[in-house]
């Protein structure tokens, strides 16, 4: 269904009677001739990439810290999820794939000594339980 403004056929009649109101011809002002582009200035960078280097490698001590914990966490998740398996009788090997891998994660340090003696205890954790499944 189209709804139509009250005036909208009178716009139609004038946008046409301004359409045939031209003389058919075209033609230029001798002020709108071509003009000479001007030059496209160009950017500038801040501080190049030295200085995006150099952001790079700061490392905030808070969001290291974060990071840590995060790892911790997802260790401590996944050989939550391992557990839950060993009691329903059912270990998914995606499980041990992951727990593999947040090994891996939990050798980076944080440089916080209370942190960091926490993520060592929760690695050697997941490295007993990686040892207790691994093939004979």
């Amino acid at each position: 269904m189209r709804i139509l403004a009250p005036n909208s056929n009178a716009l139609a009649r004038e946008a046409q009677t301004a359409k045939r109101a031209g003389s058919g011809s075209f033609h230029l002002d001798a002020g709108d001739a071509a003009k000479p582009q001007a030059s496209i200035p160009t950017l500038r960078t801040v501080g190049g990439i030295d200085a995006l280097v150099a952001l790079q490698g700061f490392d905030d001590p808070a969001e290291r810290r974060r990071r840590a914990a995060g790892r911790g966490k997802a260790a401590l998740d996944v050989l939550d999820e391992i557990k839950l398996g060993l009691l329903a009788g059912a270990l998914d090997p995606s499980n041990l794939n992951r727990l593999r891998m947040a090994a891996e994660q939990l050798k980076s340090r944080s440089g916080e000594p209370g942190l960091d003696e926490v993520l060592s205890e929760i690695e050697l954790r997941v490295e007993v339980e990686l040892a207790k499944m691994a093939p004979r």
